[in-house]
């Protein structure tokens, strides 16, 4: 056996790039070609492939370490037939084509021996084509990852995409982020079999539907018609995104719309905040929100299920999400056992959440594991609007601005504070007179707090 520093290949015109993921760990086996950890630079992300197969004895970089071309990253055990087979050839000069042709179909690896092996003094540079991949048959088992990059396995997580049965269009047949949008549009078309046609769609195309049989994404030059800006959209954005597109095409929604009046339950809220002035913690709206949304969850528990297959699963916890606004996008940080606070102690946390949200601190166990979401616009303004379902929630409320409107209480009009409610659910759970239940007795309680106590 031999020890191989497994280094930094050529990575362009950047000086430093940052380690943002490693994939690997001492003790794993690695195949040739295999990727080894990711980097990324202020434009693009990209993997550290190995050169050679072997054993991982020692990690030398961490997350977030600034690495740059001939840094070494690991230290490998391999045969000492593969080290020494590498370490025999001559590089030629770079203008033969056959060694052009190899640089550009695969990663440079950059490979030092140790000091100790006479054999390989210097480091050798060494033009390693990856070994060409069968391009991918849907359902079949391979026994190894699907050949994807990091990034394209997690949007395929997210949007439910299964990687072994979506045929890679790239490089070596490389699963790219067009394939997947390709077999779920394929997938939600009725017939994965179009997959590898949705797949060859120009890059770039944002999606152009055709797979659903929809006209092509229009392709306009906007400068021409004037001056522009071109931005792109944050990490968040991009990722909650296809979210919300998954949740939106997939979840057959409907959105009930009522009113509750809150005109006691406000009078309430600010004299609560008057009398807790000294404590620091200002009580809102939302608050009391949570709580009746709590107490009629559990009078309709089929609000706080998610689908599983052909099944239902009624969860007994009450983690509820609420949708936070920061300058980067939309969050959605998560209460975890709402019902046993009370309203001083969600409004305190509610305030923290928030904070780590806007200033990009929240960890993903803090935006993970809701039963059920509140979306609220109320700070803002707007009647009603159409929420749409966090997957794998069932149902979403989205809030409004309250206003003063003249209600009549059977021999006159008075004034109300009113909330405008928007309960979005998933029909296949749901049912329309449920949803028209639950906004009614949630109005209920709003309308009268002691019934919390029930």
């Amino acid at each position: 056996m031999a020890l191989i520093d497994i280094q930094v290949p050529d990575i362009g015109d950047f000086d430093e790039v940052t380690v943002i993921e490693i994939l690997v760990k001492p003790g794993d086996t690695v195949k040739a070609d295999q990727s080894l950890l990711t980097v990324e630079s202020d434009k693009a992300s990209m993997e550290i492939p190995s050169s050679h197969g072997g054993v991982v004895k020692e990690l030398r970089v961490k997350l977030d370490d600034k690495v740059k071309q001939g840094s070494i990253v690991l230290v490998l055990e391999a045969d000492a037939s593969a080290a020494a087979a590498p370490a025999a050839e001559t590089v030629a000069a770079p203008a033969a084509p056959v060694a052009q042709a190899a640089a550009i179909a695969a990663p440079v690896a950059l490979v030092s021996a140790p000091a100790s092996s006479a054999s390989s003094a210097a480091a050798v540079v060494v033009a390693t084509p990856a070994p060409a991949m069968p391009a991918h048959e849907p359902t079949a088992v391979t026994g190894q990852l699907p050949h994807a990059s990091p990034s394209v396995r997690k949007f395929a997580r997210e949007i439910g995409v299964p990687l072994a049965e979506v045929k890679g269009s790239g490089l070596k047949g490389r699963i790219t982020q067009d394939d997947v949008q390709g077999f779920a549009k394929s997938v939600m078309a009725g017939d994965v079999r179009t997959q590898a046609q949705a797949a060859k769609a120009p890059a770039g195309s944002g999606g152009d539907g055709a797979a659903l049989g929809l006209l092509p994404w229009p392709k306009v030059d906007f400068a021409k018609f004037g001056p522009i800006e071109r931005k792109e959209m944050s990490r968040i954005k991009k990722i909650s995104g296809a979210n919300l597109l998954r949740n939106a095409i997939m979840i057959p929604a409907v959105t009930n719309h009522d009113d509750a009046d809150i005109t006691d339950l406000e009078a309430f809220r600010v004299s609560t905040n008057k009398e807790n002035e000294k404590s620091g913690v200002k009580v809102t709206m939302l608050a009391f929100l949570i709580k009746a949304i709590v107490a009629t969850l559990k009078k309709y528990p089929e609000f706080n299920s998610s689908l599983d297959g052909d099944a239902i699963v009624y969860k007994n916890y009450w983690h509820i999400g609420f949708a936070a606004d920061t300058p980067n996008g939309l969050m959605v940080p998560v209460i975890r056992d709402a019902d046993k606070k009370g309203v001083l102690q969600l409004s305190q946390e509610m305030g923290e959440l928030a904070k780590k949200a806007r200033d990009g601190k929240l960890s993903s166990a803090e935006m993970t594991g809701a039963t059920f979401t509140i979306s609220s616009l109320g700070g803002i303004g707007g009647k009603y609007f159409l929420p749409i379902i966090n997957a794998p929630e069932v149902a979403i409320m989205g809030v409004s601005k309250s206003t003063m409107e003249p209600v009549w209480d059977g021999k006159q009009f008075v004034p109300r504070l009113m909330l405008p409610l928007s309960l979005s659910y998933d029909h296949r759970v749901i049912d329309g007179a449920a949803a028209a239940r639950f906004n009614v007795y949630l109005s209920q309680i709003l309308g009268d707090f002691r019934r919390v106590l029930l």
